[in-house]
């Protein structure tokens, strides 16, 4: 089950990774293409939001990715915890605020990822 964790904990980073480039980078482009409901006029006036917003993602990718490399087990599994329930938490609140399509992206691997960390 760890192993399977870790992997999950990976791809989960890896998505992350790829909200921060979009969010911080290419807002303009793919982040016009993943939010078709907000009106094209709105990006470039909330680019600045987007990459504060990016930027959480790092952090979550950072602490992600640091939990796969920590050695002690015990330390491992208590940063990995924190990090997937700020994911979970995010999920959650994004699906309850701004689209339940983020629950399924974001929160449910969260939550798969927590589940098999404890059934080590």
């Amino acid at each position: 089950m760890q192993l399977l964790a870790d992997i999950l904990i990976a791809i989960i980073a890896a998505l992350h990774l790829y909200f921060l480039y979009f969010e911080m980078f290419a807002w303009n482009t793919i982040g016009r293409k993943t939010f078709r409901k907000i009106p094209a006029d709105v990006f470039p006036h909330t680019k600045v939001l987007a990459a504060n917003q990016g930027l959480y993602n790092g952090f979550l990718v950072a602490g992600l990715i640091w939990s796969l490399l920590i050695e002690d087990q015990k330390w491992s599994f208590y940063v990995a915890v924190f990090f997937l329930t700020c994911v979970l938490i995010a999920g959650v609140y994004g699906a309850f605020t701004a689209s339940k399509k983020i629950f399924w992206i974001q929160g449910l691997p969260a939550l798969i990822a927590l589940v098999l960390l404890h059934l080590k």
